[in-house]
């Protein structure tokens, strides 16, 4: 299980998230951050950091943002490194 970025990170620009992941796995384009489940240790670090409430477990995701579970493994495979 990995954790998740959903809806509410859409065009959020503050990033608060990603300087407290231990594995540096989130991705990033034009409009969100994305975590890479590949490389995501599943720690929860980044969850109260989140300004918007977008992260969650993969489990947790809520229904209507379901789809978000497969959209962040296909950007982090084509979206460079938040950390670059």
């Amino acid at each position: 299980m990995a954790m998740v970025v959903t809806q509410p990170c859409i065009g959020c620009k503050d990033k608060a998230c990603l300087p407290v992941c231990p594995v540096e796995c989130f991705h990033e384009d034009d409009a969100m951050v994305y975590i890479d489940p590949d490389e995501c240790i599943d720690c929860g670090a980044c969850v109260p950091e989140c300004p918007t409430e977008a992260i969650f477990y993969e489990d947790n995701v809520p229904d209507q943002w379901k789809s978000f579970i497969e959209l962040n493994a296909a950007k982090s495979a084509e979206s460079p490194s938040a950390h670059d």
